[in-house]
């Protein structure tokens, strides 16, 4: 755990307040409220469907709430319109599940992306950005590859070191482990926590992989029926007796979970 002193800010970083979203009249956030410290890790726990990544995407303004109310910073950012949102979004980094490379790009230049667009800087500062990111990750010197020419791990890792380019205040991770080995979990989790002290970065994390949740976690949250049901410590999770709890790690499926809906889409760009 990553052990942020619980009283880092007085205004929290993310606040989501009574969030409700539909799709197609099939309810999935259904009032989620939550407060989310400035330098802490805080993990949504839930199933596939439960509603995670659309939490995420109301954090960064990608998806709009049917009601309800998000703020970054003490800012509302749920109502603004996209042009004040791209200022809000700087602030951010997000890891998609499945990276979200460009295929057609090398590493540096999918790590240059979003500074070529967000950052005024010479391309000399551009390449000691991205050495600086990838060295951050534990890949120095891999600017030249393509994505097929990584490991699952790695692309992961390049995902991270596209997403801090900007120098977040705010890291969105969501589901980082999927589709990796347990050594490479364990790889990425430490990542987590490492980027968490080195940056100071507050970062929110949307996972089903419990023994990464136990690993980086300050707070976590199980997202069940479109509510969170339960928030604790991480340090309370263990030996924690919660009968819903209790049923997700016994695999039991969210009964009110839709198969899918536009906004879990796996790997979604913004």
């Amino acid at each position: 755990m990553s052990g942020v002193a619980p009283e880092a800010s007085a205004v929290p970083a993310v606040e989501c307040r009574e969030l409700r979203k539909a799709f197609g009249g099939r309810p999935v956030l259904r009032g989620v409220s939550l407060r989310i410290r400035e330098g802490e890790t805080y993990t949504i726990l839930g199933g596939s469907g439960s509603g995670k990544s659309v939490c995420l995407k109301h954090m960064i303004g990608l998806l709009r709430p049917d009601s309800g109310q998000v703020f970054v910073f003490g800012q509302e950012v749920s109502r603004l319109s996209e042009r004040e949102l791209v200022e809000v979004r700087k602030g951010f980094g997000m890891v998609f599940q499945g990276a979200a490379l460009f295929d057609s790009l090398n590493v540096r230049e999918n790590i240059a992306y979003p500074l070529r667009e967000h950052w005024r800087a010479d391309e000399d500062e551009i390449r000691r950005r991205v050495a600086e990111c990838l060295e951050g990750v534990g890949l120095a010197g891999i600017e030249e590859l393509l994505p097929s020419e990584l490991s699952g791990g790695m692309r992961k890792r390049v995902g991270v070191a596209r997403a801090i380019a900007l120098q977040p205040r705010i890291i969105l991770y969501d589901e980082p482990t999927t589709g990796l080995d347990p050594a490479n979990s364990r790889r990425i989790g430490g990542l987590i926590r490492d980027l968490q002290r080195r940056l100071q970065v507050t970062s929110v994390v949307v996972t089903h992989d419990m023994p990464l949740c136990q690993d980086i976690s300050d707070r976590v949250a199980l997202l069940r029926g479109g509510r969170f049901v339960l928030e604790v410590g991480a340090e309370e999770l263990r030996d924690l007796d919660h009968p819903e709890l209790r049923e997700f790690l016994e695999g039991s499926s969210d009964p009110t979970a839709p198969a899918s809906h536009p906004g879990e889409e796996a790997g979604a760009a913004p």
